[in-house]
């Protein structure tokens, strides 16, 4: 085959070249490192290879072309027959001790390889409890990390020495839970701080019920039972078999979906004699109309379609020592209430609000447990939501984001944790308007009309639209545009000369909110979308003109200013508007609020608080950045200073390290005290980037700018929880960070904020 990495390095290398079968692919770029995972790989039915597959392709989308990932495929003959796929540049041949010798020469001698993840599993490389791969092992000259599939208690001799050696020749070690660390540490003497438990990574499904679901499979109107996975003896379906006859006798809408191809090694062995054993039970039993075997290795979109139409989804395997179910991964992710054996993962993963746990091999408790969770829909629903929502951590990008961790603990080079920007997606805006405005908060993804509309969320999403139409144009973008700015003309009150923030769902106004509470927050940055529209050369004359209109007719609006970050509002408002026209009010007006900003930053800070107020409290970025705005106008070098000084303290006090660590809204940080590091928000963390570009733009300092990266990088993992905070299907973000949860629904501030994030690197 031809190879394209450039000419073997020595002639261990030829050797290998000439004897296996290599795909072909580019010469790799430069500065491109390379993280080579060895395991099975699809298109070998094996769930090792989905693993892979998946770990690698959640990898390459969060970090390519920086580092890539490649394969290195076991196969159980000389030939596997397989179409691999670009990124598999080698294969063994799992029963050749030669093969692993020369795989890891080839891999010595290409220096793009920084680190090699073994996903392990006894039976998956060759000799007694697959000890060739401590021959890779020992020749490979890159850092190992080892990802332990299963850890196997209580040992005999010859599994205790293979797995001490897999543990001494790994650098690091990756298992899927506590209890397989635990075995590591009690039964093969492995170091604490070696060991690392990273969860099995699941699919970012949107949450949906079973009945929506149900109509692709024609399964409407029936409870779904389902397993799922490469069929073996040890997945126990016998014992469900055994429970159902009273179950559908009782509730005859039942049905079980057996999911999925034989083993390939099963099938090897004794062919399909265990389904044929399973499918004789079947009848034996009469459950011929309720039990469905789909004997077929179901792609990916299907089985997460399967997922989504079941009720109930059974992981019953047979063996105590199972370390992790992938399975039962998924159907947990997918939001679906499980019953389990009590293998390794399901002891701590099935926690009684999500699921339930039985004994082995034990049908009648099977029965009785399914008897429960049909009785009672709203439990069943209740289940599946919790389970849906503790799982979110498992999504594939933490899960890779944790074992970047892992790689750079091994490899500093790796170190940059720049993750790829997002491509821009409109999709959950979009589905948050409607022909009115845009609805103030979600339930997960799902708009919730009760809470009505805003005229501060509609001035920001005019802004985000403002920004995007003029990068990229498009019909939707337009409409979206007019609609929020035809919103900010239905609140508008001229009488009042303000903006009413509150809006209901059928589109009265709010009127004790819009009272009570103090809306010059909302009504300067209103003030601001409006002259930013006015101002876009972009736009047509109408648009452009309403805004104007509407911006000038609520001029007086500034006189009404309260707070600092109002005050700040109305300093970029007229800064925009001096583009439109020369207006020397406005610029005088301008100038008196820049120094008001000034005097309080006087009056506040000191030696250790280079602070505007006595309290961090939200979108705290936007006082520094209008400084830096007021500079660029005005040339006044306090100005500058005083920007540089205040940002500098905001990033002293926004960051771990490279880690992003906002002010957190639950307490906030006040003078003298401790700061809060909870309930972050994407608002918080938009107002950091934007005051940052605006600092990298002035002053062209490298470093404003790579911090304006790695703040963003918060939405991306790049915070305290290593986890996502953008969602990449939707294009929206979630609310706010807890202490040990991401706060799930996706609201409009936080969405629209994210995207005036990710636009400010277009």
């Amino acid at each position: 085959m031809k190879y394209n990495v450039g000419a073997a390095r020595n002639t261990a290398v030829a050797g290998f070249l000439s004897s296996r079968r290599l795909p072909s692919f580019q010469e790799p770029k430069k500065n491109t490192s390379w993280i080579v995972y060895i395991g099975t790989f699809p298109p070998r039915a094996c769930g090792i290879g989905t693993f892979t597959q998946d770990l690698t392709n959640a990898f390459d989308e969060l970090y390519v072309p920086r580092e890539e990932s490649r394969v290195v495929a076991m196969n159980v003959g000389d030939r596997s027959g397989y179409d691999y796929r670009k990124k598999v540049i080698a294969e063994i041949n799992e029963q050749k001790l030669e093969d692993y010798l020369k795989a890891a020469h080839f891999l010595n001698d290409l220096r793009e390889v920084r680190l090699v993840n073994i996903q392990h599993e006894y039976g998956i490389f060759g000799g007694e409890y697959g000890s060739h791969i401590i021959h890779f092992m020992k020749a490979v000259e890159r850092p190992i990390v080892l990802t332990m599939h299963s850890v196997l208690p209580n040992p005999n001799p010859e599994l205790h020495t293979v797995t001490q050696d897999l543990t001494k020749y790994a650098d690091r070690i990756v298992v899927m839970t506590k209890l397989a660390k635990n075995f590591l540490i009690r039964d093969y003497g492995v170091p604490e701080s070696k060991i690392s438990v990273i969860p099995h990574g699941i699919h970012p499904l949107p949450y949906t019920e079973p009945a929506k679901m149900k109509e692709e499979f024609d399964l409407v109107g029936k409870k779904v039972l389902s397993t799922f996975g490469l069929l073996s003896r040890g997945k126990g379906i016998e014992y469900v078999l055994k429970a159902l006859p009273q179950v559908v006798a009782k509730y005859p809408d039942v049905v079980y979906l057996v999911i999925g191809a034989t083993h390939p090694s099963v099938l090897k062995k004794e062919g399909e004699a265990y389904r044929q054993s399973l499918i004789n039970k079947t009848r034996a039993l009469g459950l011929e109309k309720h039990v469905v075997f789909i004997n077929k290795y179901v792609e990916l979109p299907e089985l997460l379609k399967y997922i989504q139409a079941t009720d109930i989804y059974l992981a019953v395997p047979l063996d105590p020592n199972q370390a992790v179910s992938g399975t039962l991964s998924y159907a947990l992710g997918a939001g679906r209430t499980v019953i389990a054996t009590k293998f390794a993962q399901a002891l701590e993963v099935v926690t009684p609000d999500i699921g339930r746990l039985v004994n082995f091999k034990n049908s009648d408790e099977i029965k009785s447990t399914l008897f429960e969770l049909l009785a009672n829909d709203s439990l069943r629903e209740s289940m599946g939501q919790i389970a849906y929502f503790k799982t979110r951590k498992m999504e594939w990008r933490n899960v890779i984001i944790s074992y970047m961790k892992e790689y750079i603990s091994l490899v500093p080079q790796l170190g940059k944790k720049e993750k790829n920007l997002p491509k821009i997606k409109l999709r959950h805006l979009i589905k948050m308007t409607d022909d009115f405005g845009l609805f103030q908060f979600a339930r997960h993804i799902e708009p919730d009309p009760e809470w009505g509309y805003t005229v501060d969320d509609n001035a920001r999403a005019l802004m985000a639209m403002i920004s995007y139409y003029e990068k990229n144009g498009g019909d939707i973008a337009l409409k979206l545009i007019k609609t929020y700015l035809n919103f900010i003309e239905y609140v508008s009150d001229p009488d009042k000369k303000w903006f009413r923030n509150y809006v209901n769902y059928d589109r009265t106004f709010h009127h004790e909110r819009n009272t009570t509470e103090n809306l010059s927050d909302a009504n300067s940055r209103t003030m601001y979308a409006l002259v930013s529209t006015a101002a876009s050369s972009a736009l047509p004359f109408d648009v452009r003109h309403k805004a104007a209109s509407l911006f000038t007719s609520h001029l007086d609006l500034h006189r009404k200013i309260t707070t600092p970050r109002t005050l700040a509002q109305y300093i970029k408002a007229f800064d925009m508007w001096l583009t439109v026209e020369q207006n020397p009010e406005i610029e005088k007006t301008m100038k008196k609020y820049v120094d008001n900003l000034v005097r309080l930053y006087k009056k506040n800070a000191t030696a250790d608080w280079s602070w505007f107020e006595e309290v961090m409290t939200y979108s705290n970025g936007v006082l520094p950045e209008v400084l830096f705005i007021a500079y660029r106008r005005f040339r006044n070098p306090e100005y500058l200073a005083l920007a540089q000084a205040s940002l500098n303290f905001l990033l002293t006090h926004s960051f771990q390290d490279d880690i992003c660590v906002p002010v957190g809204q639950g307490g906030w940080f006040r003078k003298g005290q401790k700061k809060n590091l909870y309930d972050q928000q994407p608002e918080e963390v938009t107002a950091l980037v934007l005051a940052l570009k605006q600092a990298w733009e002035i002053t062209r300092e490298e470093h404003y700018k790579n911090k304006m990266l790695q703040a963003f990088q918060w939405f991306l993992g790049n915070n305290l929880l290593d986890q996502v905070i953008y969602d990449y299907e939707t294009g929206g973000s979630y609310d706010g960070l807890g202490e040990k949860t991401v706060n799930l629904n996706q609201g409009a501030e936080s969405s629209v904020v994210y995207l005036l994030a990710r636009l400010a690197f277009e």
